[in-house]
């Protein structure tokens, strides 16, 4: 079977530059579709290919013409969910190919993407479950049903097996296919780290339940580490590429499997600069699992900050503190590890509440600070609390640079301050 796999197009739509002219609000982060790479890996015995419109926006028109697939895949997020079945809806009138969706957005909201243009939605982590899914084509026994998988039902409801996720779902023993992307690997950077990065797999899922994040509904709230071993080999498989950015929500939360992990690469003697995601209190309960660290190229961390006061904390249902945040980058500072900081800016920000954010990134000299607008995504219990709040629908402007709630600024100001902001965090990055 043909089986081409579509990473969608930049195509997030933006409130402070369509309504008040503010254009300063950029991208700083381009990375691989590391999610189709994944599943292409399990995919043994197709002709697979990868269409990456984040980097080529006008290819999925001549790659269908030449490669003529059987069956097109898509991944998507929110703000992308709009774009894909545009594009699918392409699809069926361009070609003969079934279309199937996943990603986060499918996972979050399956019922979106029961539309007659998608064949079939793809739930959770999919690398074992879309190569069930294709087998089952091949073999014409589809109908008997794949776990995590629904078959489109367009003005109906959807009707589908909930999977019960394991490490088998990992597939660890078939690797990422980055040869399929190639081509732009120059193209995949992570401004303000590094430059050019590789991505690689270390975990899925998460046990923590964060209102705001649709991470525990790819794997249902558990947590799936990849071994060792594989992860070590997919680094080595990025040859030169100099950081690797490991993908996991929470890199070191399992503590057995961090240090046999850091050891790993001390001992094997690949040489890179690692970036991975870290929660505060694993930090500071922890401080000598990141001088092992540090040996084996911890370079910088991504720590879900959020906010800056332990009320904000606590209604995001972080279980951390701002004391535990402040202790936590310390010790990361005296080891010469950098802090990359995610903070949530709320609709109902004051200026004050902007001032505060600015001081403590500034008292705490944080790396690469990083704000996005708080987003009720579709699917998270954030958005169960806040629907009666939201007053933008339009999914193309859940990009987390848009306030989908009425803000408490009037909106031109809130917009003009929270683009004043990331302007100076972005020059403090390039000077730091």
């Amino acid at each position: 079977m043909k089986i081409l796999l579509v990473n969608p197009p930049n195509c997030g739509r933006s409130i402070p530059e369509e309504e008040y002219g503010i254009d300063t609000i950029k991208m700083i982060f381009r990375g691989e579709p590391l999610a189709l790479e994944v599943i292409a890996g399990n995919l043994y015995g197709h002709d697979v290919a990868i269409a990456d419109l984040k980097v080529t926006p006008d290819f999925l028109e001549k790659t269908l013409e030449q490669f003529e697939p059987d069956l097109v895949g898509f991944t998507g997020v929110t703000c992308e969910a709009n774009t894909v079945v545009r594009l699918a809806g392409e699809i069926k009138r361009n070609s003969d190919a079934l279309v199937v969706v996943g990603g986060h957005h499918a996972s979050c909201d399956p019922a979106f993407f029961n539309h007659d243009a998608i064949d079939y939605i793809v739930m959770g982590l999919g690398k074992l479950s879309f190569r069930e899914l294709v087998d089952a084509i091949a073999n014409r026994t589809v109908g008997s049903g794949v776990p995590g998988v629904a078959k489109t039902n367009p003005g109906g409801s959807l009707d589908y097996v909930r999977r019960a996720y394991s490490h088998a779902d990992l597939v660890d023993d078939r690797p990422p296919r980055y040869d399929l992307v190639a081509a732009h690997r120059d193209r995949y950077v992570m401004s303000g780290v590094g430059g050019k990065v590789g991505f690689v797999a270390s975990a899925y899922g998460c046990t923590h339940r964060c209102s705001f994040c649709s991470i525990p509904n790819m794997t249902d709230g558990r947590y799936l580490i990849h071994r060792p071993e594989a992860v070590l080999r997919d680094m080595q498989l990025l040859g030169e590429v100099p950081v690797v950015r490991l993908v996991d929500a929470n890199t070191f939360g399992d503590l057995e499997n961090a240090l046999s992990l850091g050891r790993c690469i001390i001992e094997s003697g690949v040489k890179k600069a690692i970036v991975a995601d870290v929660r505060a209190e694993t930090v500071t309960r922890h401080p000598d699992l990141f001088t092992l660290w540090k040996q084996a190229g911890l370079a910088s961390v991504v720590i879900g900050f959020e906010e800056i006061s332990d009320a904000g904390l606590t209604r995001l249902n972080k279980r951390s503190s701002v004391a535990v945040n402040i202790e936590a980058m310390g010790i990361l500072k005296d080891l010469g590890i950098r802090v990359i900081g995610d903070f949530i800016v709320d609709p109902e920000y004051t200026e004050a509440d902007f001032d505060a954010l600015e001081r403590f990134v500034a008292a705490h000299a944080i790396d690469l600070p990083l704000p996005s607008i708080l987003t009720p995504l579709p699917g998270t219990p954030l958005h169960r609390e806040m629907r009666h709040k939201i007053t933008i629908q339009d999914l193309d402007y859940y990009t987390f640079t848009n306030a989908v709630c009425p803000t408490r600024m009037e909106p031109t100001l809130f917009y003009q301050a929270y683009a004043g902001m990331l302007k100076r965090f972005l020059k403090h990055i390039s000077h730091g």
